[in-house]
């Protein structure tokens, strides 16, 4: 029977929202399947990030903490991987869909022959298969997968598509040995970190999005008011990027990032079929703009037509008031 595993992307031990809620989602499908799952952490920080795993529901964490993680680019992490996978067995293996994992997602889908499904926003049992959704064409079309005979299959999860669970499996924790380094040649010179708020919008539960109705860079500031207010992510509009308003880490949209939050409050975004592609999977959709033929409120969940400026503000303040209530 096939394990379920998962690739563990973290960051000096801190581990991405998105690896939590694959963690829960795997423990739950090898439920199912009657088999085990697993997580991989690799690079500095892994034992840290193993430690926190095992505050999830998986029953293996092989870890690998190696300065050669930080020495190379993503070979070495390919290699660990592989070698992760091929003394499990078979497996299912999950990925989050963020640049870094879909590339080594794709090297381990040719390295062990699988089939991958990319942009998955459900997984389910049924008959003791795997049956997978995936949307394709911005959305508008949903796609559903079944994964039945392949020993292997690689699927690339969007964020906050599971929920994720603090519940302790077994947690075994295991060193992965470190890969030998053999016919590595691209080295990192240096890492910048873009600077995109206090939470990335690809994980966050709640996001507040600005777009060219704000009129300039100096009121994103109501933007991330609101933002804050509610425990969220601070997006943008390619408009308000394009315009050197806001970094481009904050974007949403077809030439940003893709998101899929509980909660999508767009201030000012006319709704092009661009940023459309990046958020329409969002939970609740609500919009805030003074036009009333905008595209937006022909898909949004909940439309407010009128001045943002007042709007917004206003909302920003019922909200810690509740909260202060609470």
């Amino acid at each position: 029977m096939r394990s379920v595993a998962v690739f563990v992307e973290q960051d000096s031990g801190a581990v991405r929202r998105t690896a939590l809620e694959m963690c829960t989602k795997a423990a739950d499908l090898a439920k199912e399947l009657n088999t085990a799952s697993m997580a991989v952490v690799v690079g500095t920080g892994a034992n840290a990030a193993a430690d926190r795993l095992k505050a999830t529901p998986v029953d293996k964490i092989a870890a690998c903490e190696d300065p050669i993680f930080e020495r190379y680019l993503l070979d070495p992490a390919v290699d660990a991987l592989q070698s992760a996978l091929e003394q499990a067995g078979p497996a299912i293996v999950l990925f989050a869909s963020t640049n870094a994992s879909k590339d080594i997602a794709a090297r381990i889908a040719v390295r062990l022959r699988a089939g991958i499904i990319t942009e998955a926003n459900e997984i389910a049992v049924k008959d003791g298969s795997l049956s997978v959704q995936s949307p394709k064409f911005g959305g508008s079309v949903i796609t559903t997968v079944a994964i039945k005979n392949a020993e292997n299959a690689v699927i690339v999860c969007r964020s906050n598509s599971f929920a994720a669970r603090e519940e302790p499996g077994k947690g075994e924790i295991v060193s992965l040995p470190a890969p030998g380094g053999a016919g590595y040649r691209a080295t990192v010179h240096e890492r910048r970190s873009e600077e995109a708020g206090k939470l990335g919008v690809e994980e966050a539960t709640i996001v507040v999005s600005g777009g060219r109705g704000l009129g300039g860079p100096e009121h994103f500031d109501i933007i991330e008011g609101l933002a804050d207010a509610l425990g969220g992510a601070v997006g943008a509009s390619r408009a308000a990027v394009d315009a050197g308003w806001i970094a481009h880490g904050h974007q949403v949209g077809q030439t940003g990032k893709s998101v899929s939050p509980q909660l999508y409050i767009a201030c000012g975004i006319s709704g092009a079929i661009q940023h459309k592609v990046g958020m329409r999977s969002a939970g609740t959709i609500v919009a805030i703009n003074k036009d009333a033929s905008a595209p937006i409120y022909d898909f949004c969940d909940l439309g407010v037509v009128g001045d943002l400026f007042a709007i917004v503000p206003e909302l920003t303040k019922l909200v810690k008031e509740r909260k202060g209530a609470a």
